[in-house]
């Protein structure tokens, strides 16, 4: 039911405008996603969300990522990434004033996570929360902050005297400086902030010490939601690619009854299919296990379908020649698009350390 009613409702109102954004904030589409009831599907109903599980999220975020990428990113880093950690982890009080104004699509929470000097190396972090005089006081840097200006509010990353936590941190606080804006490839604007003696609530901390752990574990979604994306992309290129090659004639024929043509198809929708069931098995296996995502299921889903996604589209711009070559064209923009996939939540060097890693200490995945 799902699967079926999102999938109408992207294609009639989505598909006049899939392309347009280039970066921008779709928040049209995001107004109407959640007017028809499919935001915060996987949020509590107390919240005002749908009381379903993260898996119904991956297929929603798939299923709008197939008309929209652009939609589906920032529809997925709002239900499987900061306010998910709010939701998990926070106060009873922090989830009655942020939560709802998410679930309306009306507000939005960033992540601070990497620093000028911290992108791989989380342990190098520098940014700090001190007890002084019995209050919370926060200092750092934060950089590659995507739509920082749209948001209200950031799940901070930073050292407490216990160790590594997290924290909510309103944008408007005394002491928030917006330093640089950056624009990346995809046209997404990206920011870099000083935190200079923040006060933070005591109810704004959401985990520290042991409690980080937990939300190490749950940082897992993020990636899933990134490997959805990445799907959906790649599922976008393909579309795009196949209507093309029965429309565009050479020689007399459409040009995907050419076997060249024809191979490049079949070997697009293999990959494709084998990261979506990678995916799937990830996310069912999760709510299956406590909603808790196995990590080395969950980076090899990440790595290939980042991988798949850069392969899949660079075959879409082929088929399409230079027509797909030209800038403002859909599959130029989907290949500047895709190849973030390969950076963000772990580059593929990273990712592939750690898949490494699992694989020495547990051994191959068993059945």
């Amino acid at each position: 039911m799902i699967v079926s009613s999102l999938r109408n409702i992207v294609q009639e109102e989505f598909e006049k405008t899939a392309s347009d954004w280039n970066g921008e904030m779709p928040w049209e589409n995001l107004q109407i996603l959640a007017d028809h009831g499919f935001y915060g599907i996987n949020f509590d109903e107390e919240y005002g969300g749908a009381g379903m599980t993260e898996f119904e999220a991956i297929l929603a975020t798939e299923i709008i990522g197939r008309e929209c990428p652009l939609t589906a990113w920032h529809y997925g880093d709002q239900h499987l990434i900061s306010p998910r950690a709010i939701q998990e982890f926070g106060s009873e009080a922090v989830k009655e004033r942020y939560l709802p104004s998410i679930m309306e699509a009306e507000d939005r929470i960033a992540v601070g996570m990497s620093e000028p000097e911290a992108g791989s190396d989380l342990k190098a972090m520098t940014t700090t929360v001190e007890e002084r005089d019995g209050e919370l006081v926060l200092n750092g840097e934060k950089i590659w902050m995507s739509s920082a200006p749209e948001c209200v509010a950031t799940i901070i990353w930073a050292m407490f005297p216990e160790g590594m936590g997290t924290l909510i941190l309103n944008l408007d606080a005394d002491g928030v400086e917006f330093v640089s804006d950056f624009t990346n490839m995809a046209g997404e604007v990206q920011s870099q902030i000083r935190m200079n003696d923040v006060i933070i609530p005591e109810e704004n901390v959401l985990t520290r010490g042991e409690g980080f752990k937990l939300q190490m574990k749950a940082l897992n979604w993020e990636r899933l939601a990134g490997t959805t994306i990445a799907n959906a992309t790649a599922l976008c290129a393909l579309d795009k690619a196949l209507d093309y090659s029965q429309d565009r004639k050479q020689f007399g024929q459409p040009i995907g009854d050419f076997q060249g043509i024809e191979f490049k198809l079949a070997d697009m929708v293999t990959e494709l299919q084998a990261s979506r069931q990678l995916l799937f098995q990830t996310g069912k296996n999760a709510v299956d296990q406590g909603r808790v995502p196995d990590p080395m299921e969950t980076l090899m889903a990440s790595l290939y379908a980042a991988q798949t996604a850069g392969t899949v589209v660079d075959e879409a711009l082929q088929i399409h020649g230079a027509n797909g070559y030209m800038q403002g064209h859909d599959l130029e923009y989907l290949y500047r698009f895709a190849r973030g996939f390969r950076i963000g939540g772990g580059t593929d060097e990273i990712l592939k350390n750690e898949i490494a890693k699992f694989l020495k200490e547990e051994g191959a995945p068993r059945l």
